[in-house]
């Protein structure tokens, strides 16, 4: 596909699990938003460097226009305080105008984007970045492999972070990821992380509870995410490889770190919460059983790790039709189990382990919360109030043990903590370097087909 001119401007199922609620469809996004709530002036504040006091019009430019990006700038304009979407940046041009078309509809007052701050092309973040000053908000919801060397050039600028998952897809990102985490606390920005269940109020409680040993001392713990296939959008005539894959990120490893990476993080990161600690090794197998479509996509996932106390953390993740279905995590603990996790609305605990109704001994009743508004109105908080804020760790020491996941299954090695974060393996390459007109780190070979990782054989240190 030819690089499409930016108008003037320059281009940048079925389950059998007892009382499980329904999957919640992370991408079904806008019919959860909220609308705007009125700001109340903390008039005459003074700003400090990347302080934006109550009164101030806060502008943010989004980075990333798909239907994550979309629902991110929803949420962010619909904090408390006055703030508006300033610019947009995507390297498909329909995609931009599709999600101001969106944003307009609900929020029209609050959208102003000119056309010349609508940025087409693989450099279009840093044209958006720009637009910004001091205490303004960019939202970084690109597919996940340009999540380090975005965070970079906002960090540099000044401005806060609202990054979405996945935070990178290898160990040299993370590593950038966490450096640029440290800087930001320094220049006393505020950088939040899209693992929104760590907002949800019921998830709060109910670990809250865990952690004061509600159902005894936590001995395993179990992520799941199985479900119906990933989808595929065949190439376009006329489409170049490099647009292909990135329409398709999350069919290809370099794009999106994989399917237990930018899929299953969250419940991966929910049990690390449980255990309050981060593994010290993985082991695992996955494969490519059922899948046909042309991408480098495992239909399963099965990582087994291994805490510093011993106990482990079953990972397990599928995309195949007609299979056994959950979503969610299980808890199991001396004297009792839990329900919860992505994918569990209402979070449960049960005496012993069958999580039987007669069983059930605390559900959450508190006010309804909506995790993804949450996390977006403590965000835009912190900045209005000058107060610290900073997720970086934690967002990629979650990431980084899903990315230690798929190195031992894909590989069929035994990997730890410390030498996984230590790899200097990199999926892409010179990303900082592409231009649409590159070629991606990856390509289809004769038939159309691309590598795919074969346990005991591929490399992943």
């Amino acid at each position: 596909m030819n690089r499409m001119p930016a108008r003037n401007l320059k281009p940048t199922m079925n389950t059998t699990h007892p009382t499980t609620p329904p999957l919640r469809n992370r991408r079904a996004f806008l019919k959860h938003s909220t609308q705007a709530a009125a700001g109340a002036a903390l008039a005459g504040a003074l700003a400090r460097p990347g302080y934006a006091a109550e009164a101030n019009t806060i502008k943010v430019a989004l980075v990333g226009c798909g239907g994550r990006g979309t629902g991110a700038a929803m949420q962010a304009l619909s904090t408390r305080g006055p703030a508006k979407l300033w610019a947009a940046a995507d390297v498909f041009e329909k995609r931009l105008t599709d999600s101001l078309s969106q944003l307009k509809q609900r929020l029209d007052t609050k959208i102003d984007v000119a056309r010349d701050r609508e940025f087409i092309g693989v450099d279009g973040y840093k044209k958006a970045i720009d637009t910004l000053g001091r205490g303004d908000v960019v939202l970084l919801t690109t597919p996940p492999a340009f999540r380090p060397i975005h965070l970079e050039y906002a960090v540099q600028k000044g401005v806060h972070v609202f990054m979405e998952k996945s935070f990178a897809v290898d160990a040299p990102g993370i590593r950038k990821v966490l450096a640029l985490g440290e800087e930001a606390k320094r220049k006393n920005l505020k950088i939040a992380g899209g693992l929104m269940s760590r907002h949800y109020k019921p998830l709060e409680d109910i670990i809250r509870q865990i952690h004061d040993g509600r159902i005894g001392n936590v001995i395993t713990a179990w992520a799941y995410r199985m479900h119906g296939p990933v989808g595929f959008t065949p190439r376009q005539p006329g489409e170049r490889e490099l647009a292909h894959q990135i329409r398709n990120y999350s069919n290809f490893t370099w794009l999106n770190g994989s399917f237990i990476v930018d899929w299953l993080i969250h419940n991966i990161d929910v049990c690390c919460w449980v255990k309050n600690a981060w593994p010290l090794s993985v082991q695992g197998m996955g494969g490519r059983q059922v899948r046909r479509d042309p991408d480098q996509l495992f239909d399963h996932y099965a990582a087994e790790y291994t805490f510093p106390d011993g106990t482990r953390m079953f990972a397990q993740g599928r995309h195949i039709s007609k299979c056994f279905d959950f979503f969610g995590d299980i808890i199991q603990g001396a004297t009792g189990s839990a329900i919860l996790g992505e994918g569990q609305s209402n979070p449960r605990l049960f005496k012993g382990h069958n999580q039987t109704p007669e069983n059930l001994i605390w559900k959450y009743q508190g006010p309804s919360c909506d995790a993804y508004q949450n996390e977006h109105d403590l965000f835009f908080d912190a900045i209005r109030n000058d107060l610290p804020y900073n997720e970086t760790e934690r967002c990629a020491k979650a990431c980084m043990t899903a990315i230690m996941g798929r190195m031992a299954c894909e590989s069929g090695r035994r990997i730890t903590w410390d030498e996984a974060l230590a790899s200097n393996l990199e999926l892409a390459p010179g990303l900082a370097s592409l231009t649409w007109n590159s070629d991606p780190p990856v390509k289809a070979n004769a038939q159309g087909h691309y590598d795919i990782a074969m346990p005991g054989q591929t490399t992943v240190l």
